[in-house]
């Protein structure tokens, strides 16, 4: 019987959207040119967001009458009008709305700290869009490490690039993607790749921060390879170097020895010295990638399973030379 009796509960309270009586609050949405003042009430979006709590406390109904305004800049207005009727009536039908409006719908829901939104359009997405999800990894990888609102979509992702790496370090617009970004995808002990290819899209994605370097590495300067090495910083450590093979390290990896730590160079070219075979690798020197059958089709969801707020862990950032 209750559930019976909410649909008429829902679609009173969405009309209420239309009052033009009794509202006391606007929100202007959105950035100029594109602006939209919305009419609203102060006691339903006090008691369902968080945020727009916060900002309310601030913005106590004022005695002479006047209406009360907030701003929400970084919204845009129809993504927000999708929200309040949410806010409202807390329906939201997502097969009405493009994917692309979806990933929108989950910032603004963020923002305005509508967990259970955000918790529910994750699932959506995870459960429902895992092709459109895979052809634009890009997109849904960077939303996903915004913050740590995301932790579904970030388990998604790690999971996914394990076994398919492919699906970033080849995409167009792997070089764009932030260090930040990165340095997770090359610590993954499960990544499903070879560590002369790991290396190379690195030195890749290092290149493109650097677009004015020479084009050949023979035209290198001192200078030349100081810049690059600074951009690379952060990713060496987490290379790791001993899982190639003797021939791999000096086609690869020698012609950018000035990259690495004098240390680590050192070692590293003692090692691979002593191995008398060009294909053979040093052993109990570097951690492996927990390399495994791939079995998964490219139709098939990768393992999913839920998780909560604080459960999920990001990968071990220990050095792995």
């Amino acid at each position: 019987m209750d559930n019976k009796l909410l649909p008429k509960l829902s679609q009173n309270l969405i009309e209420i959207l239309n009052d033009d009586e009794y509202y006391d609050i606007t929100i202007e949405v959105g950035k100029d040119p594109y602006v939209k003042v919305f009419r609203a009430h102060m006691v339903i979006l006090h008691y369902r967001s968080p945020y727009l709590k916060r900002m309310l406390s601030t913005n106590k109904k004022k005695n002479d009458g006047t209406l009360v305004q907030i701003k929400l800049p970084n919204i845009l207005p129809e993504i927000f009008e999708i929200i309040l009727r949410y806010i409202y009536g807390g329906r939201l039908s997502l097969e009405d709305y493009d994917i692309s409006d979806i990933i929108k719908i989950l910032d603004a829901a963020n923002e305005l700290s509508l967990q259970e939104l955000v918790t529910h359009l994750q699932s959506f997405l995870i459960e429902n869009k895992a092709n459109w999800m895979e052809e634009n990894f890009d997109l849904v990888y960077q939303t996903s490490f915004k913050n740590n609102s995301f932790l579904e979509l970030q388990k998604y992702c790690t999971n996914l690039i394990s076994e398919e790496p492919d699906k970033i370090f080849k995409s167009p617009n792997f070089s764009s993607i932030p260090e930040k970004l990165l340095l997770p995808l090359i610590q993954n002990d499960n990544l499903q790749m070879d560590e002369v290819q790991i290396w190379e899209r690195v030195i890749k994605w290092g290149l493109a921060q650097n677009p004015a370097l020479p084009s050949e590495l023979t035209n290198y300067s001192k200078d030349d390879f100081k810049t690059l090495k600074n951009s690379l910083q952060q990713c060496i450590p987490f290379i790791r170097f001993y899982n190639l093979t003797s021939k791999e390290f000096m086609d690869k990896v020698l012609p950018y020895r000035k990259l690495l730590p004098k240390e680590l160079y050192e070692d590293l070219l003692i090692t691979f010295l002593k191995l008398s075979d060009p294909d053979s690798k040093p052993t109990n020197k570097s951690k492996p990638r927990n390399r495994k059958e791939r079995t998964r089709s490219r139709q098939q969801k990768p393992k999913y399973k839920p998780v909560r707020k604080g459960e999920y862990d990001s990968d071990d950032s220990e050095q792995s030379y």
